[in-house]
């Protein structure tokens, strides 16, 4: 089983070509568990005023990629998720909105999410739920000191860069709506900083699929490596064609 991380973009394009790895793994489990009346797919979402009737849309448009049986997590920002939230799910979806206050909600239940992924269950991070993935977590800021490394609209509320521990599924940094906000510009600067140690740009409606094996990208966007090189830093990026 994989860890799907998507950069944005809703709602579903391409046939939900960016969801279907990820929903076909999440049968799979609920298969090999014996569900009868589909997949147990716990649903996160930290949002203040529209979180029912974005799981209702989110709900509506996954029913049309697998069976499911949808598993509501609702907080509003600032409430913590409690693990056992979490109990016999055979998907993990965290989805959008402000990083930092997913990560603050999460935060009791980052220890039971790492257990469920490493015992086989899929993850699906999804703008704000791929980025708190990390292991060190990028969650905002568009300032490092005085210098601007990137927009002000893309900060999540935060003016200097901030860095912090995230859920830990994988070792790479990530920031999400690499092209569409230009967030590519505040990881070359984290990484260029020390602040971490390498990530990835996921661009809209585009996923990083991290599993068994190289790592695969699906959608219509790339994704964005960024590494450490010699005192300065390398940039890369991979297309679905290319993984």
């Amino acid at each position: 089983m994989s860890i799907h991380l998507v950069g944005g973009g809703w709602p579903l394009a391409d046939d939900g070509a960016v969801y279907r790895p990820f929903f076909r793994e999440v049968e799979a489990h609920a298969e090999a568990a014996g569900a009868l009346e589909g997949a147990r797919l716990v649903i996160v979402l930290v949002r203040d005023g529209d979180g029912a009737e974005k799981y209702a849309e989110l709900v509506a448009a996954f029913e049309q990629l697998a069976k499911i049986a949808p598993v509501p997590v609702l907080a509003v920002e600032g409430v913590p998720i409690e693990p056992a939230a979490f109990a016999d799910a055979d998907g993990i979806v965290v989805w959008g909105g402000l990083t930092p206050a997913y990560r603050r909600s999460l935060e009791p239940s980052f220890g039971e999410v790492r257990r469920l992924v490493a015992s086989g269950v899929p993850y699906l991070g999804f703008s704000a739920g791929a980025a708190i993935a990390a292991e060190t977590a990028i969650v905002g800021g568009w300032k490092i000191d005085t210098v601007e490394i990137g927009t002000e609209e893309a900060a999540e509320d935060l003016e200097q860069l901030t860095v912090e521990p995230g859920i830990g599924l994988i070792d790479l940094a990530v920031d999400v709506h690499a092209v569409q906000w230009g967030s590519v510009s505040r990881l070359i600067a984290a990484v260029e900083s020390g602040a971490v140690d390498g990530g990835v740009a996921i661009d809209e409606h585009t996923a990083l699929i991290v599993g068994e094996g190289p790592l695969r990208v699906a959608g219509r966007g790339s994704v964005w490596k960024v590494t450490p090189d010699t005192g300065s830093v390398r940039v890369s990026t991979v297309g679905a064609d290319a993984s």
